[in-house]
C-alpha cells in the first residue's frame, strides 16, 4: 500500500491501494494488440489498462510480458524501464507508445475484479472506482513515486487494520472495508480464487438519519464485514 501526499485534495495522508484514474489514451482501440486477456467491454478494458499503468507509475510494479513470452518481465528488465514511470505520469508518452517501443504486452489476464465503489453524492469530488487483485511478481521492487504517494509499505491486512484502529495510520471507509474483506484469506492464492468466483456488487454508500445520529450505509449484499457505521458528530 502507499501513503497519499498530504497536499492532495482527496484522502491526503491516507494509506491506500496503488491506483488512479483513466487517461484518454487508455481507451485507444490501437492498444488491443498489446493486451493479454483484457475484458471485452471498452470501458472495463480501459480500466484494466489504467490499473496496470497506474500501479507502474505509482509504485513501480508492472504486470507486463515481453512480446512472445508468457512470463512476466523480470525485475532486471523492470529496472531498465524506471524512467518511463515519470514520463507516463507527466503525459510525455502514452501507454501505447511505451508498449510499442519496449515490445511489451499488458497482462490484463492477471487481474481479478474484486470490488466496485462509487463515491456518494454528498462528497464534492466523486469517483467511480474498480478494485482488482493481482499477485505481484516477487522480484518487482515496489517504490512510491514521490508525487501522489510519499511512502510505500508491504503490509498484511491484519496489520493495516490494527494501525487504523490505533490511529497510527489514516484509512478511509472504502479502503478499510476492502482490507477487512482481504483479511478473510491467509494467502494471495486463496484471495484470488475467492474473488474469481464472485461478481462484485456495486457499492454506492448513502446516509440515514436515525434517532441516535447519522449512519453511513452500504448494501449488505456487497458482503463486507459491516454494512453501516455511525458517523462522528460534527461540531457546530
Amino acid at each position: 500500500m502507499v501513503v497519499r501526499h498530504h497536499q492532495i485534495d482527496f484522502a491526503s495522508g491516507a494509506l491506500v491501494f496503488p491506483g488512479g484514474k483513466t487517461d484518454p489514451a487508455d481507451f485507444e482501440p490501437e492498444l488491443d494488440p498489446h493486451l493479454d486477456g483484457a475484458l471485452s467491454a471498452p470501458d472495463m478494458k480501459a480500466i484494466q489498462v489504467a490499473s496496470i499503468r497506474e500501479a507502474f507509475e505509482e509504485c513501480g510494479v508492472l504486470l507486463a510480458r515481453p512480446e512472445g513470452s508468457r512470463a512476466l518481465i523480470s525485475g532486471e528488465r523492470l529496472a531498465s524501464l524506471e524512467p518511463y514511470r515519470d514520463r507516463l505520469h507527466k503525459g510525455e508518452v502514452s501507454i501505447r507508445e511505451f508498449l510499442e517501443k519496449e515490445a511489451l504486452r499488458l497482462a490484463c489476464d492477471r487481474l481479478v475484479h474484486f470490488a466496485h465503489w462509487i463515491t456518494p453524492p454528498m462528497v464534492p469530488k466523486r469517483f467511480d472506482t474498480h478494485f482488482f487483485l493481482a499477485e505481484a511478481p516477487a522480484d518487482h521492487l515496489a517504490v512510491h513515486d514521490g508525487h501522489e504517494s510519499v511512502d510505500s509499505v508491504w503490509i498484511t491486512p491484519a496489520q493495516a487494520l490494527a494501525d487504523a484502529a490505533s490511529g497510527k495510520r489514516t484509512v478511509i471507509f472504502p479502503t478499510l472495508r476492502n482490507i477487512e474483506k482481504l483479511a478473510r484469506w491467509q494467502t494471495v492464492a486463496d484471495a484470488l480464487a475467492a474473488a474469481a468466483t464472485t461478481t462484485p456488487v456495486r457499492v454506492l454508500p448513502w446516509t440515514e438519519q436515525r434517532a441516535d445520529g447519522t449512519y453511513l450505509c452500504i448494501p449488505p449484499e456487497a458482503d463486507y464485514d459491516i454494512s453501516e457505521e455511525k458517523m462522528p458528530e460534527r461540531a457546530d
